[in-house]
């Protein structure tokens, strides 16, 4: 049996040729109140743009707005909001 190899980005350095555009119709906001810092988040983010720290932060330079982060958030302390242009 062959074994697969995944390689997940845990930093937008790798990322950089991905910043999202103006395409984004929705962006992830942190209630800072509810969040507990257990970055389940920042383990499912698929752009690797959660920030981990005590607090994490979205960097949405390459948020793509899909809102995986807000669906996993166990505490609920992540909302979907409409992108303002």
């Amino acid at each position: 049996m062959i074994g697969v190899k995944v390689i997940i980005p845990k930093s937008t350095g790798l990322m950089l040729v991905n910043k999202t555009g103006s395409w984004r119709s929705t962006r992830p906001v942190i209630d800072e109140r509810k969040c507990t810092g257990c970055l389940i988040c920042w383990k499912f983010c698929p752009d690797a743009c959660i920030e981990p720290g005590e607090k994490p932060k979205i960097n949405l330079d390459y948020c793509k707005g899909c809102g995986i982060c807000a669906e996993e958030c166990p505490f609920d302390a992540i909302e979907m909001v409409r992108e303002e242009k």
